[in-house]
């Protein structure tokens, strides 16, 4: 166990041996800190927050009361194998957030960037990679494999079904179930998930260049109306298109998916 002489650690909080506490952490009462636990450097656990498995927690993170981070993953299929949680620096983790493990399958690493913020009550399953800036508002789900971009949104009381990808800047209306890849700055809302156009207020306020969002406009409008399959529309606006922010949509539809993709309606 090491613990740095400038942390402040509650007398009823539990510190196994072999963790690694950085320097100005704030460890508060009844705290659990499991034994591969390591926290870089002004890591703030209000109280009862439990931190577990071969977890990882980035410089001034903050975690809230009654969080389990780095638990064991909710898949049968686990067997007890060495397995990884990383998270990133700046991020603000709420009450009752869960946080599980990776998994051999899956690659053994759940992974979250740097300053999101997650909101109370919310799930983050094993395998699933956040990249940075994402929020995940109160008491939404992240099945496991799923991969979150940047800057992306998910509302309140969502589930993301396994292995879906949400490319950057999407956006997920509150109480949608989201089974299919949403493409980058999309926007997506309905009970079972419906692509309805872009994430206009997000890319007006990131400071997109309006040509950009003009051409965003009709890359979006090509996928919806366009002749021929989804795919085909996609390459041929690749050939076409001069904007990096409409490149970026057409190769995360050509790359690699586990799920089919949201199309336009």
């Amino acid at each position: 166990m090491s613990i740095d002489a400038t942390a402040q650690i509650h007398p009823s909080a539990v510190i196994e041996p072999g963790a690694l506490i950085g320097p100005g952490c704030e460890i508060g009462p009844f705290c659990w800190i499991g034994a591969r636990v390591e926290l870089a450097q002004n890591v703030v656990c209000s109280s009862h927050v439990v931190i577990r498995g071969q977890t990882k927690i980035g410089a001034d993170t903050r975690i809230f009361s009654f969080a389990v981070i780095g638990e064991i993953p909710q898949d049968l299929k686990f067997k007890g194998e060495v397995s990884q949680l990383v998270i990133g620096n700046g991020n603000t983790i709420r009450e009752h957030v869960t946080i599980n493990l990776g998994t051999a399958g899956g690659g053994g690493v759940t992974s979250i960037g740097d300053d999101c913020l997650l909101m109370a009550g919310c799930h983050i399953a094993h395998d699933a990679r956040l990249g940075n800036r994402v929020i995940i508002v109160n008491s939404a789900a992240i099945a496991g494999h799923v991969v979150i971009e940047d800057d992306v949104i998910v509302g309140g009381l969502c589930g993301v079904h396994q292995f879906v990808r949400l490319g950057r800047g999407a956006i997920i209306g509150a109480v949608t179930m989201v089974t299919n890849d949403v493409i980058p700055y999309g926007l997506v809302q309905a009970s079972r998930g419906e692509l309805d156009g872009l994430n206009l207020v997000g890319l007006k306020r990131r400071g997109v260049d309006r040509e950009d969002i003009t051409a965003l406009r009709a890359a979006f409008q090509m996928l919806a109306q366009g002749e021929g399959a989804f795919q085909d529309r996609a390459k041929r606006l690749g050939e076409e298109t001069d904007s990096a922010y409409v490149q970026e949509i057409v190769d995360f539809i050509l790359g690699d998916s586990g799920r089919s993709f949201l199309t336009p309606g």
